[in-house]
């Protein structure tokens, strides 16, 4: 398992799992800063025919984070074989509106809001 943490936050990646948890408030600046959590989530997905990733416990994610997540979206789409999920939480307002946003990018994604 491997994991990351900063002032706020919390991410890990349970690679024999293919999760990804990410937890607290994600304010890093731009996407050099998210180098580190695209690099869990591309561990996480390699090779697998299925991941899921597990935002329910992310309070805040600002637009560079929103980023990030739209274009892994992309890049798991674009890989044609990987059945992704997304965990969110209908008690955090962002993940509703923003969660259900990514299946314009790839509509296979499966939203899960708990």
């Amino acid at each position: 398992m491997t994991e990351l943490s900063g002032e706020n936050y919390a991410a890990r990646c349970d690679v024999a799992d293919h999760r990804v948890t990410l937890t607290g408030t994600l304010r890093l600046n731009g996407l050099a800063e998210y180098a580190p959590v695209v690099a869990l989530l591309s561990e996480a997905a390699a090779g697998a025919a299925s991941m899921t990733l597990d935002v329910s416990g992310l309070e805040f994610l600002n637009s560079s984070g929103i980023a990030v997540l739209s274009k892994f979206v992309i890049e798991a789409r674009n890989r044609g074989d990987l059945a992704l999920t997304i965990i969110g939480s209908t008690a955090i307002p962002w993940q509703g509106k923003s969660l259900q946003n990514l299946k314009r990018l790839m509509p296979s994604l499966s939203i899960e809001l708990r």
